[in-house]
């Protein structure tokens, strides 16, 4: 009897199967769109520098700024780029799409050897088709990177106890943890070191002089690899590379004054920020989850709080140590990013693993005894899904114009364009828009087609099949028009054709606490930009937004005259306004 393919690769592989499935979903993708956010560009931009000037400790990039990031992430898009010679968007975000593939197929092989297969099969599915992971696996930051370091140095830690009970130190351990230190700096030892020694202790199993030994063991493997560069690093940056450090690292988590650099280290909110972004970045299962609560039934016991404490605490210290593991490692990671002031939902990418174990292990519950709750949240993606593609089709034929129902509720200049770039890639009817749409179309009629038959587990993964076509349909189409839209590009392009612009003669502010930075413009114009402020040239060509244009003739009126040459035809997006070309002349 003949098994079906996918029947075949999820009993006989699979963890060839989660690759495929997380190839297909990022990798295709990663090529379209050029930058239109700072951080991308910022982060491409050293390794250009490391490309064209050989430094590979500390590259200069934005305006004679040396990078301030450690440079593993850096260091594999310059070696990703280096046989075609140039950084691409494709290359500069490889990394980040190889770590979530690698964390995606780790993440099962772990737990699916240690907790039932499907929940951690679902697990997986969940993971790497929510937003915040998906997102970050397709853009040029470090994150999904030092993500990956964590985890997976988690889970060797994890193994490490469990198999050889803390005797001697598997090599894998301090090379995982020194990478994630050399992707972001010392966070990628202190949270892992922290989720662990939590871990021995609730375990109960040894003494506190062992656990300290242990971690103290880690702690100095770990850094072995990472002090190489610190001090190399230091030895070209000096006292101005030591600041940087220490404000990055340890003013951004105490709270610390940081007079030293020329930038805020900004993203300051609340502890309940923390949440909202899990929240958000777990969507569209957030939204299941939700529907669940109705479908639960709520039974009220007449116990003190002291003794539903006291039997919640026996229960978690009863709990199989895997998943005591990861309730460990959830809590822990939530906790000490709700320490610093600054708080971003990428931070808290490491505990998404372990919180979908959890999230798996509740949506088979859901799906096995409270039935309609798959099938009410199965119909609701299949409303909305449904809306959409007739909205696309409308476009696509064109009976309806989306920049004119959109005008009728907003007057945003940016918003109105992003509408109009995402309403061209439909209106065009490109080979591949209307692929993707067909895709999303067949993954909605499987939905249909199950939701008929009524087998519940069959309706949760057509729909994790329909959340997957949708992620296809927001990467291949939607994004791809708004970043073309907002991109640097073009104007980029244009100036260095209409215009003397040389790797000498282009400058700007470099100073974030007064100007904006020009990153993706810096990227296209191939990290060429010198700090106007530093340099104090003769003459040569300024790029500036209209308001810091007025900021910067108000401080150096006296001194040079500008004269503005061109502007950009559209918004830059990382700005949310036009740049200028200015040519400008020392007052003698």
């Amino acid at each position: 009897m003949r098994t079906p393919t996918l029947q075949y690769l999820y009993l006989q592989k699979p963890v060839t199967m989660v690759i495929i499935i997380c190839i297909i979903s990022v990798l295709p993708w990663i090529g379209l769109g050029d930058f239109s956010t700072k951080g991308e560009p910022r982060e491409a931009s050293v390794a250009i520098s490391m490309l064209e000037t050989g430094n590979w400790v500390l590259p200069q990039v934005y305006a004679n700024e040396f990078a301030y990031k450690p440079p593993m992430a850096h260091w594999l898009m310059a070696a990703f780029s280096y046989p075609q010679g140039y950084v691409s968007e494709f290359t500069s975000r490889l990394p980040s799409t190889l770590a979530f593939i690698c964390l995606m197929g780790c993440t099962l092989v772990f737990f699916g050897r240690r907790i039932k297969f499907q929940q951690a099969f679902i697990a997986t599915l969940l993971l790497l088709t929510c937003v915040e992971m998906h997102r970050a696996a397709m853009t040029t930051r470090v994150d999904m990177l030092l993500t990956t370091f964590i985890v997976i140095g988690l889970y060797q830690l994890f193994r490490w106890e469990d198999r050889l009970e803390l005797k001697g130190l598997p090599i894998i351990i301090p090379i995982l943890l020194g990478c994630a230190v050399l992707t972001k700096g010392p966070v990628g030892i202190i949270l892992p070191l922290f989720v662990f020694g939590v871990y021995l202790l609730m375990l109960r199993k040894y003494s506190l002089l062992t656990i300290f030994k242990a971690l103290l063991y880690i702690g100095v493997a770990s850094s072995f690899l990472p002090l190489l560069w610190y001090i190399a690093a230091w030895k070209q940056g000096g006292d101005k590379f030591l600041n940087v450090v220490l404000a990055e690292n340890f003013g951004r988590f105490f709270h610390l004054d940081t007079p030293d650099i020329t930038y805020d280290l900004g993203h300051e909110n609340g502890v309940w920020y923390n949440f909202v972004t899990l929240a958000g970045g777990f969507i569209p299962w957030t939204i299941f989850f939700f529907f669940s609560i109705f479908g639960l039934k709520w039974q009220l016991k007449n116990i003190s709080f002291k003794q539903i404490a006291k039997d919640s605490w026996n229960n978690i210290l009863s709990m199989e140590k895997e998943k005591l593991f990861s309730l460990v490692a959830l809590v822990c990671i939530i906790f000490f990013y709700s320490l610093p002031s600054s708080k971003r939902s990428v931070y808290l990418m490491p505990a998404y693993p372990f919180i979908a174990i959890f999230l798996a292990q509740y949506a088979i519950y859901i799906t096995e005894y409270r039935t309609k709750v798959t099938r009410i949240f199965a119909a609701f993606l299949v409303s909305v899904t449904t809306v959409v593609l007739i909205a696309i089709g409308l476009t696509m034929t064109g009976i309806i114009d989306p920049v004119a129902i959109a005008s009728q509720y907003t007057s945003r200049p940016s918003t109105l364009t992003q509408v109009e770039a995402v309403s061209n890639m439909f209106s065009s009817g490109c080979g591949l828009t209307v692929c993707i749409v067909i895709i999303v179309l067949i993954a909605l009629l499987t939905v249909l087609y199950q939701m008929s038959k009524k087998i519940n587990i069959k309706i949760l993964y057509a729909t994790i099949a329909l959340t997957f076509a949708i992620n296809l349909l927001v990467d291949g189409v939607i994004m791809r028009g708004i970043r073309q839209e907002g991109s640097a590009r073009p104007f980029a392009e244009r100036v260095m054709k209409e215009y003397p612009l040389t790797k000498d003669n282009m400058f700007v502010m470099n100073n974030l606490k007064v100007y904006r930075n020009l990153y993706g413009l810096n990227f296209y114009l191939g990290n060429r930009f010198h700090n106007f402020e530093e340099v104090m040239p003769k003459e040569g060509f300024f790029f500036a937004t209209p308001s810091d244009l007025e900021v910067v003739e108000k401080n150096y009126g006296g001194q040079y005259t500008f004269n503005i040459l061109t502007s950009s035809e559209r918004i830059i997006h990382e700005v949310r306004r036009p740049v200028l070309l200015c040519s400008f002349l020392r007052i003698e």
